[in-house]
C-alpha cells in the first residue's frame, strides 16, 4: 500500500464509501462523514496523519476536547452533538481493526456521554396549533403548500425528513394513509392521516402543485417556489416563520407538531404502542417519554384520589 493511501483521511473516505455500499441512509452517511472529518482535521492539526498514531490516550484527549469545545455563540456542544462526533470515531476505528488496517482498536473502550431521558422542551396547546395553522396566506400557492405541510405534520407526526421525501404515489386517499418510505433506520411504515389534512392535501394537489411542478412525470409531492424539491432545512424555516407570525415563543419548528400530536393523542387515550408505530420509534422506551409529558391524566387522577385534593379536609381553626 502506498504511504499516501495509509492516512487517516484516506481511510475515512474509504469508510464512508463502505457505509454507502451497505445502504446506510443518506442522513447517516452525511452525519458520519461530517463528524469523522472533524476528528481527522483535529488529528492533522496535531501532526497525526497515520491511523497507527492514534492511541487510547489520544482518543481520551479528543473526547476532552469535545467536552470543552464551545460554539461561536459560546455554548457547549449538546450531549447528542458530543455523541454524534464520538460514534463516528468509534465506528471508524472498529472498522479499521476488523480489516487489520490497525493492530488494536484505540476506541474500543470509548464511553459515550450519558444522556438522560429528557422531556420534549415545548409542545403546542390545541389553540396554539390552530393559530399557527391559519398563518399562511392560502390564496397563494406558497401559502397553500405551507398550510398543507403543517396539517400533515400535525396529523401524522412525521419527521420533516420523511415529509419532504413523499411522492404522489405514497398517498392513499381511500384508505386515509400515507406510506413513509425509508424513514429513520431505512424502515418503511404506514401512518394514518386525518380527514382535514387530506382535504388540504387534495386542495394543494389541484391548485398549488401544478404551479410548482415543472415536469408532468415528476412524482415528488412538494416543491419550493422555484420548482425545486423541498429540503428539510427549507421546510423547517417555513414552519418556524409561521410560528413566529403567530406570536408563539416556543423553540423548535417541525418537531413541535410531532411532539404535540403524540402528547395530545396519549392524553385522549391512545395506546402508547400505537403512538410508537405511528412515530416510527424502534424502541418503546423512546415513545415512553411522551407519557411523562402527558400530565393532564396524572393531574386528573391526583385530583380524584389524593386525600388533600378531595375537598373533604378543612384547615384547622
Amino acid at each position: 500500500m502506498d504511504r499516501k493511501d495509509h492516512t487517516l483521511r484516506f481511510h475515512a473516505k474509504e469508510f464512508i464509501k463502505k457505509l454507502e455500499a451497505r445502504h446506510f441512509s443518506t442522513d447517516t452517511v452525511k452525519s458520519r462523514r461530517f463528524h469523522l472529518n472533524i476528528f481527522v482535521e483535529w488529528a492533522e492539526e496535531r501532526s497525526m496523519t497515520d491511523p497507527e498514531e492514534i492511541s487510547r490516550p489520544v482518543i481520551d484527549r479528543y473526547q476532552r476536547y469535545i467536552f470543552k469545545y464551545r460554539k461561536k455563540n459560546g455554548e457547549p456542544l449538546s450531549l447528542s452533538g458530543q455523541r454524534d462526533r464520538l460514534v463516528a470515531v468509534k465506528q471508524f476505528f472498529k472498522e479499521l481493526a476488523q480489516y487489520y488496517i490497525i493492530l488494536h482498536n484505540p476506541a474500543s473502550e470509548l464511553q459515550m456521554p450519558r444522556e438522560g431521558h429528557r422531556l420534549p422542551r415545548d409542545i403546542f396547546s390545541i389553540s396554539e396549533v390552530e393559530q399557527v395553522l391559519i398563518q399562511p396566506d392560502i390564496t397563494t400557492p406558497n401559502g397553500l403548500r405551507d398550510r398543507c405541510l403543517m396539517e400533515l405534520l400535525y396529523s401524522t407526526g412525521m419527521r420533516r425528513s420523511e415529509l419532504v421525501k413523499l411522492s404522489i404515489y405514497d398517498i392513499d386517499f381511500d384508505r386515509r394513509v400515507i406510506m413513509v418510505r425509508e424513514g429513520k433506520g431505512r424502515k418503511d411504515r404506514v401512518v394514518p392521516v386525518g380527514e382535514r389534512a387530506l382535504m388540504w392535501l387534495d386542495k394543494y394537489l389541484s391548485e398549488a402543485r401544478p404551479v410548482f411542478c415543472l415536469q408532468a412525470a415528476e412524482p415528488h409531492l412538494f416543491f419550493t417556489g422555484r420548482g425545486q424539491t423541498l429540503s428539510s432545512a427549507y421546510l423547517g424555516s417555513c414552519v418556524r416563520r409561521h410560528i413566529d407570525s403567530a406570536g408563539i415563543h416556543k423553540k423548535g419548528a417541525c418537531h413541535l407538531f410531532r411532539h404535540t400530536a403524540a402528547t395530545l393523542m396519549l392524553e385522549n387515550g391512545a395506546d402508547i404502542r400505537f403512538i410508537q408505530q405511528m412515530l416510527g420509534h424502534a424502541k418503546l422506551s423512546t415513545t415512553e417519554v411522551y407519557t411523562r409529558v402527558s400530565i393532564d391524566q396524572l393531574r386528573k387522577v391526583h385530583r380524584l384520589t389524593h386525600p388533600a385534593g378531595l375537598g373533604k379536609q378543612k384547615p384547622e381553626k
